[in-house]
């Protein structure tokens, strides 16, 4: 017998699922418990209650186990959860974020060079140590078969047992389980693997009942006035992880926004964000639900703002340097700008200028109607903030040049992250200055809108994606900017800026939108579209209905 090979382990269904549900509940479990740890506070309660919990999820973790428990299903699936328990507990660990729903949809969502982003030999340790090798010492040991019936019976004692200790637990504690449930719902979703498998359960189910639904058709009657002689050209910009703290147009300390800084731009200071992720945010703002109704999977089948400017009249184009445009340009024309195939200005990666290039062909080639061109920026995408900049860019140092933000200090992380909103504010001036060329024969404008902010380990949080309700400021108060030609008639740039400090969201995006292209529709808003606030507070007349 080859001696590498010998050590072989003997254990029963039961004797398994025991095993592994003791290592992932010890091992794979640090931010749940550490968390926990600190919420207890001092005292000697704490380490009785922590041991409570720890108990609780080990019986939890046995009955899921157990759900699996059937010969050919039994080794591969407790693979799988090895591996999901590893991913989740490097990330749960690193970056302090949470597996949920939106999350898991973020990740599929995720093209190749986020994913080398997060990339780390700590990542290969997490999965070697908490996925590799768990997994080959149960897929090496030895699980007699016992028939169908005797391991049914045996499974039924165990889980009968799990449910005893777990109802126990709860009744000798029921206060502090009740307070638990309460109050500490963010530790609950670091129960791991626990939350992560219901999440992409939760995922899955979502999805294929979207897959199901039919197109639903928005704003048929939309149209250009008439009287609307002079045509638009807008610029979207969408941007990426920008935090509205972090522009010196909002008062930041540092010369984050030189260039704009030059220009006539309107910052407003206190827009939130539809969500945490892109793949929530940028859906979300072009949409005519706004976010207390939002779904991004009925999202998947509902027309947006692009489609009603489209039916509209209104040439459409979207280019991306992000990942893709998380479904709203699916109808429109779309170009990616990711490579140097179409990018131009590319070098250890793509850059968002490059999404300029060609632009003034696109508008020559439309005669007629209005044109609106979006531009989804990679801007501040991190954990790798250091690659999104060019060396032009590295103005604040010493800089993060990894994607391990907990092995840099904060001043490294700032630096780094400053540094993105520094290129991105030389992108938007490139971006007005290609609209000012244009002047002469549109009513010209610009409007940005950052898809969500960043943690950038405040209170070690790192990133973005955790729900809502418990996200910091950092992660949904964006920035938002606009900007208007010389001979753009239908607002005044004056008024606007008196807006600066009143409270919007991404909701107003989708009636703003509109307004700047004067479209009339049923299911246009004033209320909700910043230019018509802007005209009211001018006593203007009402406006496009």
């Amino acid at each position: 017998m080859n001696r590498r090979f010998a050590l072989k382990f003997r254990y029963s269904t039961n004797q398994a699922v025991l095993v592994a549900a003791a290592f992932i509940t010890l091992f794979a479990n640090q931010a749940f418990f550490r968390g926990l740890f600190e919420a207890l506070g001092a005292g000697s309660w704490r380490y009785l209650h922590t041991g409570s919990l720890g108990l609780f999820l080990f019986c939890a973790l046995v009955l899921l186990l157990l759900v699996f428990a059937s010969r050919p299903l039994f080794k591969p699936a407790l693979v799988v959860l090895f591996f999901i328990s590893a991913v989740s507990a490097y990330f749960m660990d690193t970056y302090n974020v949470i597996i949920d729903s939106d999350m898991l949809g973020n990740v599929l969502s995720t093209d190749g060079g986020e994913v080398m982003d997060l990339l780390s030999l700590r990542l290969f340790v997490y999965l070697l140590l908490l996925g590799v090798l768990p997994s080959v010492i149960i897929w090496r040991a030895e699980i007699p078969a016992v028939g169908f019936r005797r391991t049914l019976l045996s499974s039924l004692k165990l889980a009968s047992l799990s449910l005893l200790i777990m109802v126990a637990l709860v009744l000798i504690s029921s206060a502090f389980y009740a307070s638990f449930v309460r109050e500490q719902k963010t530790l609950r979703y670091r129960m791991n693997p626990l939350m992560p498998v219901y999440s992409v359960y939760k995922l899955g189910k979502e999805t294929l009942a979207a897959a199901d639904t039919p197109l639903q058709v928005i704003g048929e009657d939309a149209q250009t006035p008439a009287a609307d002689i002079h045509r638009e050209l807008v610029v979207m910009v969408v941007g990426e992880t920008a935090r509205a703290d972090r522009f010196s147009l909002n008062g930041y300390t540092r010369q984050t926004n030189p260039e704009l800084e030059q220009e006539e731009v309107i910052s407003f200071t206190r827009v939130d964000a539809c969500g945490t992720s892109t793949l929530i945010s940028v859906p979300c703002m072009f949409s005519l639900r706004g976010r207390d109704a939002f779904d991004s999977m009925e999202e998947r089948s509902m027309e947006n703002a692009l489609d009603v400017l489209g039916s509209a009249g209104v040439n459409v184009l979207w280019r991306d340097n992000n990942s893709n445009s998380k479904g709203v340009a699916d109808r429109m024309e779309f170009e990616d700008f990711r490579s140097p195939g179409n990018n131009p200005v590319c070098d250890e990666e793509c850059r968002d200028e490059g999404m300029l290039s060609g632009l003034q062909d696109y508008v020559d080639r439309h005669d007629e109607g209005d044109i609106l061109i979006v531009l989804h920026q990679m801007g501040s995408h991190g954990p790798a903030y250091y690659k999104r900049y060019p060396p032009a860019f590295r103005k604040f140092v010493p800089t993060c040049d990894s994607n391990q933000l907990q092995d840099c200090s904060n001043e490294e992380i700032d630096n780094a992250y400053d540094n993105t909103i520094l290129y991105t504010d030389h992108f938007l001036a490139a971006v007005i200055g290609f609209l000012r060329s244009n002047d002469d024969r549109f009513e010209t404008a610009m409007l940005y809108a950052s898809d969500h902010g960043e943690s950038l380990g405040e209170s070690g949080v790192y990133l973005h994606g955790l729900p809502y309700w418990i996200a910091p400021d950092a992660q949904t108060h964006v920035a938002v900017l606009m900007w208007f030609g010389k001979n753009y008639y239908d607002a005044d740039p004056e008024v606007v800026r008196l807006l600066r400090d009143e409270e919007f969201s991404h909701d107003n995006v989708f009636h703003t939108l509109l307004g700047l292209f004067e479209i009339q529709s049923g299911i246009y808003d004033g209320d909700k579209d910043i230019l018509q606030r802007s005209r009211e507070l001018a006593g203007a007349p009402s406006g496009y209905q």
